[in-house]
């Protein structure tokens, strides 16, 4: 019996697609190949050949970060790569779990500008651009989001009543303790070891004390720290020179010597939510009004009034460690008045000034504490500020570029975090800029020097540099192939006449002049592939723009050069 196709999926007949597939830690029905089942089937109704996979098997859905798949499938359909017409996907929830549906909407709307669409083959609808289908997908992107909001709070509330009645909510435990698994009635059924779980979710598991020996490794710690008083970093040096490993097998560190004596499991006490982490937010410090307690959960490993002697100490330790933000600022300005100037190495070099990257922790940048004591800072601390200024800089040349090839009704295309320009979706151009590293003045040279800042993207047929002269404005350009600039051992490019002087374009101009050039030229095929320029011949050949071509007369045959008799031999 024939079978008649709908109007929207007979659009789809005979083309070709990419399968995006997703798994966390779903139910099985979402498995990876489950997925691969469902859209071969679809593709099969539609008569679709499926070229491409694209797979994230065990990550989250809630954001792009640590997913490489979709991530290659975003970078290959902005690049124009993509080799395919649309993306199959099993559903908006296997797209992603995104908490901002608009983020969602923001990664299919970068395939479907560029003429790739993503179809979900087991929604109720056809992803078609109708009124019905944008309705029922945004309605399925809120759902897959808020399903992600009611399972992290079921989590947390039961890890609280797990918690609450005295049982381990899971993880590994500390040095020195074990864990035991209880059956429903409460009854203990053996020690777990690392990496083992619970088989049952009626089961349950507790801590106790752990073999006899690392028992009294802890005590030592202890006693250590308050009766000898000795400092955390002197505590883990003699562990280790008596052979002495941590709970996962490692040297001790002040860090983990630190961590053990705040851990109250030692005296016996369960404490839950002293730190929270929301659906990928940042990691925040909660009171301890909000921390979930259950004293004296099992037998503990140090006596009470060891453990709170040993807090007590702490607090006198850490106390004066962190300094407030005014007492930073007055050190940084003592220095200021002693040195008359501020610098990295006169930082590091100077005791009792904390460390650049606290100063850039506590007021947003180096240059921001310098600008508060009254010092201006040298263009070097600028990071921030010199990083903004030359994202602005490059996106202004990009969009400059694009509005000159879009009026040859050229497509074009810029993708802001590579800095890269996409022509016809087949010619690529990594813009950067070019900054004087020596005035001439300050270095003996007969002429300033510049830099090449790195390109985000390697790979690219041509790259656009933007020469900055010394006052920061635009000096000229220089457009050239990748394959052109000079390999260094240390990644660093500087500007040459040798190598850069016949690709010099002075004005904006000539740029646009030269990028027409190339890609009405031979070295470009029809056929949207770029051919791979060699240096000496095809530079001046196809691409020189500013220096004529030296004609070449043929050369007349003469007699076969008589062999050596060094090459004889």
């Amino acid at each position: 019996m024939q079978t008649t196709i709908p109007p929207a999926d007979g659009a789809l007949r005979g083309l070709k697609a990419a399968q995006y597939v997703r798994m966390s830690t779903d139910a099985q029905k979402y498995s990876i190949e489950n997925q691969m089942a469902a859209i071969a089937a679809h593709a099969a109704r539609r008569h679709i050949r499926i070229v491409r996979t694209y797979a994230d098997a065990g990550r989250s859905g809630l954001r792009i970060q640590g997913r490489a798949g979709l991530q290659d499938l975003i970078r290959d359909v902005q690049l124009g790569r993509a080799d395919f017409d649309c993306v199959l996907v099993y559903d908006i929830t296997r797209w992603g779990r995104f908490q901002d549906v608009d983020e969602s909407a923001y990664y299919e709307f970068i395939c479907k500008r560029a003429g790739v669409r993503v179809h979900y083959c087991a929604d109720e609808f056809e992803n078609d651009g109708s009124l019905a289908s944008i309705v029922l997908k945004n309605i399925k992107r809120v759902a897959a989001a808020d399903y992600s909001k009611q399972l992290s709070k079921k989590v947390f509330l039961g890890q609280c009543n797990i918690v609450s009645l005295g049982y381990w909510r899971g993880g590994p435990a500390g040095y020195g303790l074990r864990r035991m698994l209880l059956d429903e009635n409460g009854k203990a059924k053996g020690l777990l070891e690392a990496g083992e779980h619970k088989s049952l979710k009626s089961q349950r598991t507790v801590l106790v004390p752990g073999p006899a020996s690392e028992q009294r490794v802890v005590r030592r710690i202890f006693r250590a720290f308050v009766a000898e008083k000795k400092t955390r970093t002197q505590i883990a040096v003699e562990l280790n020179a008596d052979g002495i490993t941590n709970a996962r097998g490692k040297p001790w560190t002040s860090l983990t010597i630190s961590n053990t004596l705040k851990n109250e499991a030692y005296a016996g006490h369960l404490v839950y939510n002293r730190r929270s982490q929301k659906l990928g937010e940042k990691q925040v410090v909660n009171p301890p009004e909000m921390w979930v307690r259950h004293d004296n959960a099992f037998k503990p490993l140090i006596e009470p009034r060891l453990f709170t002697a040993a807090q007590r100490r702490l607090e006198e330790v850490e106390y004066g460690r962190v300094l407030t933000d005014a007492q930073m600022l007055d050190r940084l300005r003592a220095l200021l008045h002693q040195k008359g100037r501020l610098s990295l190495k006169l930082m590091m070099t100077t005791k009792g000034v904390p460390h650049n990257k606290t100063y850039a922790q506590r007021f947003g940048s180096l240059a921001e504490a310098f600008r508060r004591v009254g010092f201006e800072p040298k263009p070097r601390y600028c990071f921030l500020e010199t990083a903004a200024k030359a994202d602005r800089l490059i996106t202004t040349v990009a969009r400059d570029i694009i509005t000159h090839v879009e009026r040859r009704r050229r497509s074009i295309t810029f993708l802001q975090e590579l800095r890269l320009l996409t022509v016809s979706s087949s010619v690529t151009i990594s813009v950067t800029l070019a900054r004087v590293v020596s005035d001439g003045e300050r270095y003996p040279g007969p002429a300033p020097r510049w830099e090449l800042q790195r390109l985000k993207y390697k790979k690219s047929d041509l790259v656009l540099v933007v020469r900055l002269a010394t006052d920061g404005r635009v000096q000229d350009f220089f457009l050239l192939p990748t394959a052109n600039l000079p390999k260094t051992r240390d990644g660093r490019v500087r500007i040459s006449a040798r190598v850069f002087g016949e690709f010099r374009c002075p004005t904006f101009a000539a740029v646009i002049s030269a990028l027409h050039q190339r890609l009405d030229g031979p070295q470009f095929s029809l056929d949207g592939h770029a051919r791979k320029l060699s240096r000496p011949s095809a530079i001046r050949n196809h691409a020189s723009t500013t220096m004529p071509s030296r004609p070449t007369t043929p050369r007349t045959p003469g007699r076969p050069k008589r062999q050596t008799a060094c090459a004889r031999r």
